[in-house]
């Protein structure tokens, strides 16, 4: 995704004169694209996050369109005041983008992985949140962001994402995307977990389930009218995502429900509510955390047996 988004953002660049670059010392391999072809509007702010939203917000009040980029510990969560304040309050036109979601820097340790940072961006005013599922939707999210007026957290993955959409589908901020069609049960999961939800559901398939797969790649505004009509159309409902299922998609989902009220079975599949007490590679932490598409498919068929009874 980190790829696809340095490429794209390259291509807007050279047709948007406003369109900036900021990054704490970090990209490399990633972003001399846009340094070498645009090197009066790329700026390496050193390991100074906190200046480097400070920095943005003034640009963007002086009307350029900067986008800032780190791993998402240091773009969220070092800086968290610096984007309360500087960014959303002044509803300032700033991208931030985080690289690495939920557990994608593996070995480096809680230091490095993204729990809460959904909760995080949603929690703020004038935000909008996007995590795109693919390098599809990650290209057409990009742009997409190039208009969109206002303080913006696009969350990516690390890098070698798998393609799921094999057509570009329509993509809007704000509006899940239907990725598979499915009757007894749905599926929402947003960011780089969309590929073991998919496969999830194929591997529900093989159990006589059809399993409707919803691509929620904004979280905030959350496509409340793709949720009525899959509480309305299928027998229960699931979440997953690659962030703690505390106050990230699943939540947002449960409100949208609560608020409509359904009586649709809902569940949410999450990140455990801790830090990672084992060490291991991406996928190594993502089965500890119940999120391999085996486990993700047994957690829906247990749900789906009490739902029976």
């Amino acid at each position: 995704m980190r790829n696809t988004f340095a490429d794209t953002l390259t291509g807007c660049a050279a047709k948007d004169r406003k369109l900036m670059l900021l990054t704490g010392d970090l990209g490399f391999s990633v972003l001399e694209r846009f340094r070498d072809s645009f090197p009066d509007r790329f700026l390496n702010m050193g390991i100074s996050e906190a200046n480097m939203i400070g920095a943005a917000s003034g640009l963007a009040l002086g009307g350029m369109k900067p986008y800032v980029y780190s791993i998402i510990p240091f773009a969220t969560m070092r800086c968290f005041e610096q984007v309360r304040n500087d960014v959303c309050y002044q509803d300032a036109d700033v991208k931030i983008v985080g690289v690495g979601g939920g557990l994608a820097y593996g070995t480096l340790g809680p230091t490095h992985h993204a729990r809460e940072d959904i909760a995080l961006m949603t929690s703020l005013p004038n935000m909008t949140v996007v995590c795109p599922g693919d390098p599809v939707e990650t290209e057409l999210l990009t742009k997409l962001s190039v208009s969109h007026q206002g303080p913006m957290y696009i969350r990516l993955g690390r890098g070698g994402d798998p393609v799921i959409h094999q057509s570009r589908p329509d993509v809007e901020i704000g509006k899940g995307i239907m990725v598979k069609e499915g009757n007894d049960a749905t599926i929402i999961a947003t960011g780089n977990i969309l590929p073991n939800a998919l496969a999830a559901t194929k591997i529900l398939e093989e159990k006589k389930m059809k399993v409707r797969l919803i691509s929620m790649h904004t979280v905030k505004p959350l496509d409340a009218d793709i949720i009525r009509k899959a509480a309305k159309e299928t027998d229960a409902l699931f979440t997953v995502e690659e962030h703690s299922a505390i106050n990230g998609l699943g939540s947002a989902v449960g409100d949208a429900l609560h608020a409509q009220g359904s009586k649709a079975m809902f569940r949410k599949i999450g990140l455990k509510d801790r830090f990672e007490q084992v060490v291991g590679n991406h996928e190594y932490l993502r089965q500890a955390n119940g999120l391999s598409p085996e486990q993700i498919s047994s957690a829906v068929l247990e749900a789906r047996k009490t739902l029976r009874k």
